[in-house]
């Protein structure tokens, strides 16, 4: 080995251009990957096979500007060296090199990663004088004819290049060392590729154009950002504010925000979002880019706009009203672009021909309102009239109107539904490529032939419950991914054990493996209305992993021996486990069950036994499921009291027929069982954080949910004002006793509006590195418990994968032994956290836009003037200086209902209630608007009043299809035979649950004295900090998949 220094000019996360002399150690033996090496190199991973007819090795600029060509899975054998991917990392950015890093990963491209600033025979220093550009270029090439010479020849190499000169100096210096352009290697080697050679040609075009641009257009649209260097000197400063810039998609053009990240030095008073008013103000930013804001002076603060906008080429006009003044900036610059794959739409051939046959430039319209038309070139513009394709930005100049792209390739034609979930798909940045064949070999086999089976050896590490638990699933119909199984039992002391067994995915799922890097890059399992894309691979999710009824499985069980009398925990048992799932129960069933129904017919485990048999069975599962229900009517009432959090998510279930066309849409029913599987999973999920920070206490991976900032309760507070309801927002348990007291005997939905808001209001629950944060900020607001992770579905996400290694590490800490693996470090651990949080965003947007798609799918084949599906009743939940926000409880759809058309008409009524159009104006009041003819009639909107809507679909060419509501009558719409009512038999279970808080409330204040040492006790054995109820309904459920996977 030898030792030597290595200078690199290196750009920090914050732009920034720094100066770092490293020490650079040489070796002999680097591995070079490849399954030709015959100088026993220590090659590990993926390796490049011998059957490609050559290997090919891309210049740091192609890797650069031709990446998303390498990706192409037919380009095999390529080597990509360490001063190319350097390159990409300095000079690009993040997301450049992040794709990249992915690239190298991914078990489906064969391609690799060679060191070769490390080689010893392959590095060449930097000589005097020499551009970094050149010496990257024959840093490059010393190290492909070394790479040739190490493989003995057995293999021909390519280089391509951009450089000519590197081409016409080292075309034919080495016999078997070809290099040559990119287009030629193209051209020549690939001739048959047309999608390659259509993407090449489009990103020459592209640059080509923008370079043109530059040469021929001197007058600038917009202010040139400020370079990196004086951005961060300006943050540092206090001058400038850094951000998340935000795009409002009602007022695209008009109106964005700046969410600051971090408290900004010494403005006490930005506390709130920086509103960017117009297109020049946001000075070529998009949607998502880190940006520096540039506060302007008070007088010119503005307030956020609050007229309803129908589409988006709406101008600003007179009438509009804004509400109060809030902090107004500037961008001034750029940190970080987020530029990303969009799918976008040609405008209409005649906007094409009125620009001139012989035009390739032009103008496409995004899918998503807040990203502004890109200009690409291209000569199929006509062709593909009706498809959605895809395109990449590449610049944005001071002197363009519309940023810079190029094509990337066909969608499908648009308004298919394939093609329009493919379209939500790309927009979210969710991969939904098959698995690969070397992910699939590392799975076990099972095959009638061949069964899988328990490993004797594998039995004897772990702890036994075959023959000992009764354990069983509560699951939605049709659910295959089965990660969770209970059982609770009396103990001989007539204790309780609760037990919850979790699916040992880990044993399959190896780190580092090739199934494992796949499920990290894709971090979860991505539920859409009709299906879903599993994280894992079908043969581990639904069968080796999954905790199906009658089968041997591997699991991770947790099990509490808990009191007789009060289930207070007196000890806990984690470990490795085999278990035998009994039961495969649905949730209805186990909800029959609970309500004594004993005639259930959705147990297929209990079917052709003999009556006593299946009697003395039933009996058992009654009373387990019955015993789990009081432990978790307990644990939720504990929480409650110190701030637990019931809130109201909308969940709608698309039903489809035998022909996968939409039958109907049904908001999903809150069952009680639902809350009783969730509390017990929060309970294991708890209790695993609690074990993992005691024996790891920088080393784990939990989830927080921080307080929401109070500005976001504005609209919750006003809105409840209207019913004389003051909500609290102080505490989690203060907004908890304020919801539980805003009820409308009247009219039940006003409750569920209002726990609805509330959860909008709330800030995302996120993964950290305990490492990263002092301990008092772990808390998570909606539980209110102190400590909390995901333990309970790796199946399905990968964070609990992780958690459950770190639990494994964490038991075997306490018996003075070293994990298998070494632990991830600090550094990697963030890393890892900041991208399951940024795909576990992506799939929750991908799960609500596709309702939304099928929502409007539902509607789009129905007469809405004669179809009575199309009426419904509403209720209005916001006040809007033109119209009115409306709650459709019936198909869980909320969306505006205009009191004022474009032709300046507004609504009224007449003496049956039925709506009109006439002359006249609007007056917004507070909690209600008031709409008056210009012949004197008035009509009143007020907030929480019903009304009756008429339910139709607007479609637009280029963006996703909306729902469109119009007030037909100032009534109550009134209610149908096949109409299903709001509340269930179930509710009276929700009420036995607040009836069972309060009446522990009251006992509290009652003997307050008296108890607290034994709630100091509690607190103390539970380790839990402040506690209303069922948040879970909100987030924890849907996060642990307890909904139907037909509806994601």
């Amino acid at each position: 080995m030898i030792k030597t220094e290595k200078v690199l000019h290196l750009r920090s996360c914050k732009g920034r251009s720094v100066r770092v002399v490293r020490e650079h150690y040489l070796r002999e033996s680097v591995p070079c990957n490849s399954c030709l090496c015959e100088a026993q190199c220590h090659n590990e991973g993926k390796l490049l096979s011998q059957s490609a007819t050559h290997y090919v090795i891309p210049d740091w600029k192609v890797v650069q500007d031709y990446l998303e060509i390498l990706e192409f899975p037919e380009l095999r054998g390529i080597v990509f060296m360490q001063t190319a991917c350097q390159a990409v990392q300095h000079q690009k950015g993040r997301r450049q090199y992040n794709k990249l890093r992915n690239l190298l990963r991914d078990a489906r491209h064969e391609c690799v990663m060679f060191f070769n600033e490390f080689q010893m025979y392959s590095y060449v220093p930097r000589e005097q004088g020499e551009s970094l550009e050149k010496w990257q270029t024959r840093c490059i090439y010393y190290a492909t004819v070394w790479y040739y010479n190490h493989l003995a020849g057995l293999m021909p190499v390519v280089m391509v290049t951009e450089d000519a000169e590197a081409i016409q100096k080292y075309g034919s210096e080495t016999d078997g060392v070809f290099v040559v352009s990119f287009k030629s290697y193209l051209e020549n080697f690939w001739p048959d590729l047309e999608a390659v050679h259509e993407l090449y040609e489009s990103i020459v075009q592209s640059r080509k154009e923008r370079e043109n641009e530059i040469q021929e257009k001197n007058g600038k649209e917009y202010l040139e950002h400020q370079p990196l260097e004086i951005l961060e000197a300006g943050i540092k400063s206090g001058r400038y504010i850094q951000g998340i810039l935000n795009v409002n998609k009602h007022r695209s053009q008009l109106e964005a925000f700046v969410r600051i990240q971090g408290l900004p030095n010494k403005r006490s008073e930005l506390e709130t979002d920086i509103l960017i008013c117009g297109t020049k103000a946001r000075n070529r930013a998009i949607e998502g880019d880190v940006v520096a804001v540039e506060l302007l002076s008070r007088n010119e603060w503005k307030g956020r706009a609050s007229i309803l906008c129908e589409n988006e080429s709406e101008e600003k006009t007179n009438e509009e009203i804004e509400t109060e003044p809030m902090p107004t900036g500037k961008i001034v610059g750029i940190i970080q672009r987020n530029w990303r794959d969009y799918v976008v739409t040609f405008p209409p051939k005649e906007d094409i021909q009125s620009q001139g046959k012989n035009v390739r430039k032009i103008l496409v319209t995004p899918w998503d309102y807040r990203i502004p038309k890109i200009r690409i070139s291209t000569q199929q513009a006509e062709s593909l009239q009706n498809f959605r394709i895809i395109v990449r930005i590449d610049s944005w100049d001071s002197t363009s109107l519309y940023p810079n792209g190029h094509f990337v390739k066909v969608l499908g034609r648009a308004g298919d539904l394939e093609t329009e979930i493919a379209a939500i798909l790309v927009e979210n940045g969710i991969s939904i490529a098959p698995f690969s064949e070397a992910q699939l070999r590392e799975i076990p086999v099972n095959t009638p032939e061949n069964p899988w089976k328990v490993d004797a050896e594998e039995q004897g590490r772990r702890v036994d419950l075959r023959n000992t638990h009764l354990v069983f699933s509560i699951d939605p119909k049709d659910c295959e991914d089965v990660d969770d199984a209970l059982s609770v039992r009396k103990l001989a002391n007539e204790n309780l054990e609760l037990g919850v067994h979790i699916a040992d995915v880990t044993h399959f799922v190896k780190l580092n493996s090739y199934t494992d890097l796949e499920a990290r890059s894709r971090a979860t399992t991505c539920y859409l209305a009709d299906r879903r894309y599993d994280m894992l691979p079908a043969i581990l999710s639904a069968d080796r992993c999954s905790l199906l009824g009658g089968a041997d499985r591997y699991a991770i069980s947790v099990l509490w021996e808990l009191d007789k009398t009060n289930y207070e925990v007196l000890k806990v048992w984690f470990g490795r486990t085999i278990i035998r799932s009994t039961y495969k129960i649905f949730y209805e069933a186990a909800q029959a069950l609970l309500d004594g129904d004993r005639n259930v017919v959705d147990i297929p485990e209990l079917k052709g036994l003999e009556e006593k048999e299946k009697c003395r069975r039933l009996n058992d599962l009654i009373w387990a499921v019955e015993k789990l229900t009081e432990i978790a009517r307990r644990t939720r009432t504990k929480r409650s009291l110190e701030g637990g959090l019931e809130l109201e998510g909308i969940e709608i279930r698309v039903q489809l027929d035998e022909k996968k066309n939409i039958s109907d849409l049904v908001p999903k029913q809150p069952l009680e069982v639902h809350e009783t599987v969730a509390e017990c999973m929060i309970m294991a999920n708890h209790w695993v954080a609690k074990k993992i920070t005691e024996n790891l206490p920088h080393q784990g991976l939990l989830r927080c949910h921080p307080p929401p900032r109070q500005e976001s309760f504005a609209a919750l507070v006003e809105c409840a004002k209207a019913k004389r309801f003051k909500i609290d927002t102080r505490s989690n348990k203060a907004l908890a006793d304020s919801l539980d007291m805003a009820e409308d005997p009247d009219d039940p939905l006003v409750n569920k509006v209002l726990r609805s808001m509330a959860t909008q209001a709330m800030s995302n629950a996120l993964y950290f590195s305990t490492g990263s944060c002092s301990e008092d900020l772990f808390y998570h607001y909606g539980l209110a418990l102190d400590k909390y992770t995901h333990f309970t579905s790796p199946i399905r996400r990968y964070a609990d994968i992780v958690v459950h290694r770190l639990l494994m590490a964490a038991l075997l800490k306490d018996k003075k032994l070293e994990p298998e693996n070494p632990l991830l470090s600090q550094k990697d651990l963030e890393e890892l956290c900041h991208h399951i949080n940024k795909k576990n965003r992506a799939a929750q947007r991908v799960q609500k836009q596709s309702v939304e798609l099928f929502q409007c799918m539902y509607f789009k084949d129905k007469d809405s003037t004669s179809d009575e599906r199309c009426v419904a009743d509403g209720i209005i939940y916001s006040i809007r200086a033109n119209g009115v926000l409306v709650y459709v409880p019936k198909y869980g759809i909320k969306a505006a209902a205009f009191l004022k058309n474009k032709e300046g008409l507004v609504i009224t009524a007449q003496p049956d209630g039925s709506c009109e159009w006439k002359p006249g104006s609007l007056r917004r009041l507070r909690d209600k608007i008031i709409s008056t003819t210009a012949g004197g009639e008035s009509i009143t909107f007020s907030l929480f009043e019903h009304v009756t809507v008429r339910i139709s679909e607007y479609s637009s060419r280029s963006h996703p299809d909306s729902i469109k509501l119009d007030i037909i009558n100032n009534q109550p719409r009134t209610k149908t035979g096949t109409e299903p009512t709001q509340g269930t038999s179930h509710t009276s279970k929700t009420d036995l649950v607040r009836d069972v808080i309060r009446s522990a409330e009251e006992a509290q204040l009652a003997q307050k004295h008296a108890k607290r040492t034994l709630i100091r006790d509690e607190d103390r054995e539970y380790c839990q900090t402040q506690g209303n109820s069922l948040y879970s309904l909100l987030e924890e459920i849907k996060e642990m998949a307890l909904q139907d996977v037909s509806v994601g």
